[in-house]
Order: structure tokens, then C-alpha cells, then sequence
């Protein structure tokens, strides 16, 4: 399961999902990629590294180690589109975001049953199960799904991508004062930013986010630049980028997380 999957459980209410940081290929599912899969360039770059400041938090890190080119976890594992009429990757990729091909030997959907039991399936259990435990020990979890993608991709969106993109599913997968916490700190940093925007949160935030069963789900998809040096191959991160970055992270995860706590302790 490690090589799967790998869990860093805290003791706070707060679980960070990190499903698609991951570069493993399986080799049975990296001799069917042609050369451009092999890149793995979809990857949500560092996400360990950029979250390094939440230690203060003690969160749970629920973070996947396979590449999201063997099955994309954030994603409805019945095939069904997020984005209907929008562009965007399937349950297993065919083609990179700019809409590179990527498999020599596309999987059929024998291939695809197989990876959402052997890979998708393990990492949803793992997420689950600390869900349940921070709810056991705290009343409640917020859960934090991030990600992070470069700020120019036609295929998927016009022009150049808001630096932070906050989704909860039009409001559906947090409480109002959760939402509006997050969005108050990150109104106040010099990012640019979005609400449920492109982005409003993919099948994790959807999935777990019931604010009635006191699990509180946001989404925070990044643009690659405003952490890395460049856009590209190496993806070298950049620390005196991140710092601010990293400090807007912060606010917006203390605040949502006194929001939450508030509505729960009234809750109770």
C-alpha cells in the first residue's frame, strides 16, 4: 500500500488530500505509455514541500504516490464528467491537459476496472477512513484537497489562470462561514484569486464534503508559477516565490479551520 499511497496522521481536524503529486508508474502501466506519458508532466508538483508550513496545523496528509496518468483519484470513478460541456481529463487519461496523446496501447475498460480496484480504490479507503478518525477524536474535519496546475492551458481555460482557486462545489461541500473565512484571507493577500471559478472543487470535494455530516471540503488548485521557476521540465521549486504564497495558504487554512471549529462547538 505505501507504494500506493502513503498516510502522516496528525492530531488536528484538519486532513490534507494530496492525490495527484505522485510520478509512480507501475510497470505494466508504463510500458503501455508512449514517450510523452513517461513525463508524467500533469503532476501537482511539491505539494509536500509547498504545504511544509501546515505542520503547525498537525494535519493528517493523505498523499498519493502514483501519477495521475495511471488513474486520476479526483475524478468520478464511474466515468462521469465533472465539467459537462467543458473541457478536461478522464478517469484515466488519454491525453496530457494541452491534449497531447500519452498511451501507446490505450487501457480498454477492462484495463480501467482494473487500476479503480488495484490504485484508486486504496487511496479512497485511506482518505475515508481518516475522515472518519479526525470526525471520531474532533467532532468534525476540514479537509483540504490540493493542487496545483500550470496558469496557461487553452485546452481547459482562457487566458492566464487566477493564482488561487478555491472551490467547494458552488458552496455545497463547506458551510457558508467556512468558505467565507478562506475567501476573506485570501481576498487579503496580493494574489489574484476566484471562487468556485473553473475550478469549483473535483470529485473529492464532492464526494466528502457534507457540512450536515460535519466534514467541511475545499478545494485550493494553484497556478505552477506562483511556486515554481518555471512552468516546466525540471519543475524546480522556488522558495522565495513560495513564501508568500505559502503564508496565504496558512491564513486561509487557520481561518477556515476557526470557522469551522465555531460552527461545530454551536453545533454541539
Amino acid at each position: 500500500m505505501a507504494d500506493i499511497v502513503s498516510v502522516t496522521r496528525g492530531s488536528s481536524p484538519l486532513v490534507l488530500s494530496m492525490p495527484h503529486p505522485g510520478t509512480g508508474l507501475p510497470a505494466e502501466v508504463a510500458a503501455q505509455l508512449n514517450a510523452r506519458g513517461t513525463l508524467v508532466e500533469d503532476t501537482d508538483w511539491h505539494m509536500r514541500q509547498l504545504y511544509g508550513f501546515a505542520e503547525r496545523f498537525q494535519p493528517t496528509i493523505v498523499e498519493a504516490q502514483l501519477s495521475r496518468f495511471v488513474i486520476d483519484l479526483n475524478r468520478d470513478p464511474a466515468g462521469v464528467s465533472l465539467y459537462p460541456g467543458q473541457a478536461t481529463t478522464e478517469l484515466v487519461p488519454t491525453t496530457t491537459f494541452d491534449g497531447a496523446p500519452i498511451w501507446n496501447t490505450a487501457p480498454d475498460e477492462t484495463e480501467i476496472a482494473r487500476r479503480r480496484e488495484a490504485y484508486f480504490r486504496p487511496y479512497h479507503d485511506a482518505l475515508a477512513a481518516e475522515i472518519e478518525h479526525a470526525k471520531a477524536q474532533h467532532g468534525f474535519c476540514l479537509l483540504w484537497d490540493c493542487h496545483s496546475i500550470k496558469a496557461v492551458i487553452p485546452r481547459l481555460f482562457p487566458g492566464t489562470l487566477p493564482t488561487l482557486n478555491l472551490g467547494t462545489n458552488s458552496g455545497v461541500s463547506a458551510a457558508p462561514a467556512v468558505e467565507a473565512a478562506a475567501t476573506a484571507a485570501m481576498a487579503g493577500s496580493s494574489f489574484t484569486h476566484v471562487v468556485n471559478g473553473r475550478f469549483k472543487g473535483g470529485w473529492i470535494t464532492r464526494h466528502y464534503g457534507r457540512p450536515a455530516e460535519h466534514v467541511h471540503a475545499l478545494q485550493m488548485e494553484i497556478a505552477l508559477s506562483a511556486y515554481l521557476e518555471d512552468e516546466a521540465a525540471p519543475w524546480t521549486f522556488a522558495p522565495g516565490k513560495a513564501a508568500s504564497l505559502q503564508a496565504t495558504l496558512a491564513a486561509m487554512i487557520e481561518a477556515a479551520l476557526a470557522a469551522a471549529t465555531h460552527i461545530e462547538r454551536t453545533k454541539s
